[in-house]
């Protein structure tokens, strides 16, 4: 079995069937490690980790997570958010990681498991219909090589190999944003236990994160949409300035920032797959769909939705199942993971979505309701009881109560000048 590409969806479905003895070649364009945005992980990974047999490495690599904070100028506060106290989460925290030390490790951890990595070898085609199954020609310092599989993993992320050659992607540029990001050193981390929290600062046209990792090293982006960019047209740096000094408590936390190295910047639109699975092929992470990864949900959909495809391959390669019933659970996991995550995307701008965020009390448990979600927990399908169809109903009774003028409250911590 071939997979194009070692990211984390690549380098999880490899060790998942690496571990059913099946033979797996991961083909990687780069040389790890490389570096890539998407530092904070999500609760609902870790069990992940566990199947891996990575966990305490990830701890070793990791700044403790056991929460989020957001903060809002527009409501002059701030709230906490404790994954231990979210009583819907059977998991109390998470870690922060450089991506560089993350992906390396979960593909070194491939190759323990047994699969034969390949390094600096870039795709330039794939051919579906040959006799044997899928053929693909890679490139290595300047050598073309052919490999015959039996059958495919697309985990080449936003290259998009399969769906680009087979006409199946579908762009969504009503949903699309952009980000502009770095690294930094003299920002102080959030006091006591909050440490280790990712903290979120809202603003008008989108949002900043500032992520803690190790070394005394802060990672610090603001998201927004591609219109509110375009609208400034300035270099990176005149432009990520100008954003910080809009968002005064942001600003007053970096009074005194050393950025270290150029900032990074990426505009995306969403898109998915019409189909996820062929008759011998299957897409997986950002090669199957992308959406804007709100609050870093991007690393547990690649890898999750690698997991999901493990158990699909494993079983169309051995015969077990219905081949049916296999791809239609897939695709239904892969798109209701879209759609939840898409509900939330449409409104993070929202007033009345940043009032549940910011309120001084929890109604309904929408509040814990929406954690959960963007814990991770955007799987399930859609019910009465569901994290999501709960969400869905409180915010549909807070919107009839808004036109009559009823507002929740914000929360009761005041946000300081110094953060």
């Amino acid at each position: 079995m071939l997979v194009v590409g070692g990211g984390p969806a690549g380098s999880t479905i490899a060790a998942l069937l690496a571990q059913k003895n099946k033979h797996v070649v991961i083909l990687e364009k780069e040389r790890f490690p490389r570096f890539h945005i998407g530092e904070s992980l999500l609760p609902l990974n870790l069990p992940l980790f566990d199947r891996l047999g990575i966990a305490d490495e990830v701890e070793r690599i990791g700044v403790y997570k056991p929460g989020a904070e957001l903060i809002s100028d527009e409501h002059n506060a701030a709230t906490t958010f404790r994954f231990a106290n979210n009583p819907y989460l059977s998991v109390g925290h998470s870690y922060q990681v450089r991506r560089s030390e993350f992906d390396k490790l979960l593909l070194d951890n491939s190759r323990r498991l047994g699969a034969e990595v390949v390094e600096g070898a870039r795709v330039t085609d794939i051919a579906l219909d040959g006799d044997r199954g899928p053929d693909v020609t890679a490139t290595s310092e300047g050598t073309k090589t052919t490999w015959s599989a039996r059958f495919l993993v697309d985990a080449s992320g936003r290259d998009t190999l399969l769906t680009s050659k087979l006409g199946l992607k579908r762009i969504n540029k009503h949903n699309n944003t952009a980000a502009v990001f770095g690294h930094f050193r003299n920002v102080p981390r959030r006091p006591g236990d909050k440490e280790g929290m990712i903290t979120v600062y809202l603003f008008e046209h989108g949002w900043f994160w500032m992520i803690p990792l190790r070394d005394d090293v802060m990672s610090v982006g603001v998201v927004g949409t591609q219109a509110f960019f375009k609208e400034r047209r300035a270099n990176l740096d005149v432009l990520f300035e100008s954003a910080v000094a809009a968002t005064p408590t942001l600003a007053a936390h970096m009074a005194n920032a050393e950025r270290l190295g150029p900032l990074t910047a990426c505009a995306d639109y969403s898109y998915d797959s019409q189909s996820y699975v062929g008759e011998n092929h299957i897409l997986v992470g950002d090669a199957a769909a992308f959406i804007d990864p709100l609050f870093s949900s991007g690393v547990m959909m690649a890898m999750s939705s690698a997991a999901f495809g493990a158990t699909v391959v494993e079983k169309l390669l051995d015969g077990r199942g219905s081949r049916r019933r296999l791809v239609r659970d897939y695709e239904s996991k892969i798109r209701h993971s879209l759609n939840s995550l898409s509900w939330l995307i449409y409104r993070i701008n929202s007033p009345l979505l940043r009032d549940i965020f910011m309120s001084s009390f929890d109604l309904f448990n929408t509040r814990h309701e929406l954690i959960t979600i963007l814990a991770g927990d955007f799987y399930e399908r859609r019910s009465l009881l569901s994290p999501l169809r709960r969400l869905q109903l409180a915010y549909g009774c807070l919107f009839v109560l808004s036109k009559f003028g009823f507002r929740l409250s914000h929360a009761n911590t005041v946000v300081s000048a110094d953060g």
